[in-house]
């Protein structure tokens, strides 16, 4: 038997985990203000004179303010010169006002006025106009809906409405020192609720008991839950991100565990692979190939050097297993690796077209997955961050096929 494999109930698993959230602390206000301050600065460089930063990820990292999208127009307005402001239904400014980290004027729009007309009124106001010279320059962020953006268009000529993503991209991409602390956190939270999920595992236990346990294990190291889980047995795991049926779990099955949590809103996504039961000797040839595939791809990560060049290096570790070649399978049919901070998945990527310099403070997931179609998939999924050293692990790699959490080492 693999060893963390079996052997506890969940109920034993979950008594053996404790509230690590200790000591934790949400991003300050300073901080981001000088979110704010790192912004207006690109936004002059770039000629941007307002930025409209809507509902979402953007929102949040730029104000605090937790807000999910919808049909209702939200968000804040950023000139480049002097302060921010907000924009909301008149009936959802008090809830708006709650969530604010950094204070502002909040301009709202009863339910049959228009948003648009709105946020016309107040970027004027701003002193961003339209003049006898080239129109105003105004960001929009690249998650604001089309619906949004067209109605924007239909009322004014006056403006050149631009994607934000040069500046909000640019300024999150970049994680502090406060952001890699909540996101190490987060991390090390989901990595003991994959050894408990380990411990649980028998035969005859399905898919979705082991992603319930999963969320309870979550909450129980003081997260709010998982904010997704992927649990794939045998054949059903060569599918990166699932299947629509519940498997149950036979000796000799490939398992696949792929689950997150939020510590203060930043993320962890870690992915494990071993095999219930012992070890076949093709599943250990191709376990053994997934681990040096990740491992060529960290020691690719060099500060100045392309994203796509890790993805590539990932590439060229499999290829001469005898994998692909590129996207063809038996291989790796998805990008090596993804950013991560507020959202699960952002910029840049480790694929092969993004040439985004590596630099110190960017985040990214590293997970060459290996899909061999009708018979298993292997992920082994650890993140890391660029320091002035080079590349850092947030958590240590799966150590063996047999020993996937190194409890021997």
């Amino acid at each position: 038997m693999t060893l963390g494999v079996g052997g506890s109930t969940p109920e034993q698993a979950l008594a053996r985990l404790q509230d690590m959230t200790g000591g934790t602390s949400p991003i300050s206000e300073d901080e981001y203000r000088g979110r704010i301050a790192r912004a207006q600065s690109l936004m002059r460089e770039q000629g941007i004179a307002a930025l409209f930063v809507s509902a979402g990820s953007n929102l949040q990292y730029f104000t605090g303010v937790k807000w999910n999208p919808s049909e209702r127009m939200v968000g804040a307005i950023l000139p480049a010169d002097g302060v921010l402001e907000y924009l909301a239904p008149t009936f959802e400014e008090g809830t708006v006002l709650d969530f604010q980290v950094v204070p502002g004027v909040i301009n709202t729009w009863e339910e049959h006025e228009s948003p648009y007309a709105l946020l016309i009124r107040c970027l004027r106001r701003l002193g961003v106009a339209p003049n006898d010279g080239a129109p105003p320059r105004v960001g929009l962020c690249s998650s604001l809906p089309f619906f949004m953006y067209d109605g924007l268009r239909q009322l004014t000529g006056g403006y050149r409405f631009v994607d934000a993503g040069t500046i909000t991209t640019a300024c999150r991409q970049h994680k502090s020192a406060a952001e890699i602390a909540l996101m190490q956190r987060a991390k090390d939270m989901t990595l003991e609720v994959h050894k408990a999920a380990a411990s649980i595992l028998r035969e005859g236990i399905s898919t979705t008991e082991v992603a319930e346990f999963i969320r309870q294990a979550h909450r129980k190291v003081g997260a709010p839950g998982s904010i997704f889980c992927i649990v794939l047995f045998g054949p059903a795991s060569a599918f990166p991100h699932g299947v629509k049926h519940a498997q149950y779990l036979k000796d000799g099955d490939m398992v696949l565990i792929d689950t997150g949590c939020q510590v203060h809103s930043y993320l962890s996504d870690i992915t494990r692979s071993y095999v219930f039961g012992t070890p076949s000797a093709r599943q250990r040839e191709f376990w053994d190939k997934e681990k040096a595939a990740q491992q060529a791809a960290f020691e690719a990560a060099t500060l100045g050097a392309p994203c796509s060049s890790v993805d590539a290096a990932a590439r060229r570790s499999l290829e001469a297993a005898g994998l692909g070649p590129g996207y063809k399978l038996p291989g790796l049919s998805h990008r090596t690796g993804h950013g991560i901070g507020l959202d699960i998945h952002e910029g840049p990527y480790l694929v092969g077209g993004d040439d985004t310099p590596l630099a110190e403070g960017m985040c990214f997931s590293n997970e060459p997955m290996i899909c061999v179609p009708g018979e298993f998939g292997i992920r082994l999924e650890d993140h890391f961050y660029m320091t002035t050293d080079g590349p850092r692990w947030f958590t240590q790699p799966s150590h063996s096929v047999d020993d996937p959490f190194g409890l021997s080492a």
